[in-house]
């Protein structure tokens, strides 16, 4: 074997490795990337739920609370705009982020109602959507941890080389609203 065929066959061999080492990163972001789809994906069907449970406990708010309605009317339009299958997912992040706010804020605004609290359909409702933020909850931490690994993959080097290539980019996370990382004054509230 000549010098000239060995330095062919290292050449050869090193761009084997090459390939094989951007053909094993691609394949693991795109594994990243479907993940991201799946948590998504279990996310919008809870959020289905979600959806189609703040009608029912608007309609049973309305009857209580009839000078609030800008906050209904709010909420409502949130509800449409989070739930477009149109629009981007990273959208539909920062509108879920947004109806979240709203719905805690109804439900502050429930407290001044005995009533409303007392109706037993609402207080089924109220149940209902305490659970499924619970299950969002979980979900979105699943969803996060997902966004995580393919935003570290997209930015760390050797794979943001091929992430570069291909075109992968980061992802949004739900994150919480400022307001809410404060500590809550306990005191103010006795």
């Amino acid at each position: 074997m000549t010098l000239g065929s060995l330095i062919i066959v290292v050449v050869i061999a090193v761009l084997v490795v090459i390939a094989f080492a951007v053909l094993g990163t691609y394949n693991g972001l795109v594994g990243k990337r479907n993940k991201i789809k799946e948590a998504f994906s279990t996310i919008d069907v809870m959020l289905k739920k979600r959806y189609d449970l703040i009608p029912n406990m608007v309609a049973t708010a309305k009857q209580y609370m009839t000078h609030e309605a800008e906050t209904l009317t709010r909420i409502a339009g949130l509800r449409a705009r989070a739930m477009d299958p149109s629009v981007p997912m990273d959208e539909r992040v920062k509108a879920d982020n947004e109806l979240m706010q709203g719905v805690r804020g109804l439900m502050v605004q429930v407290e001044a109602y005995p009533d409303l609290k007392a109706n037993e359909n609402f207080m089924d409702l109220q149940r209902t959507l305490s659970e499924l933020e619970n299950q969002l909850s979980g979900a979105r931490r699943t969803f996060n941890s997902s966004v995580l690994e393919m935003n570290n993959a997209v930015e760390m080097f050797p794979s943001n080389i091929v992430a570069a290539m291909f075109n992968f980019k980061r992802h949004e996370m739900f994150e919480i609203p400022e307001a809410e990382r404060v500590n809550p004054d306990v005191k103010s509230l006795f």
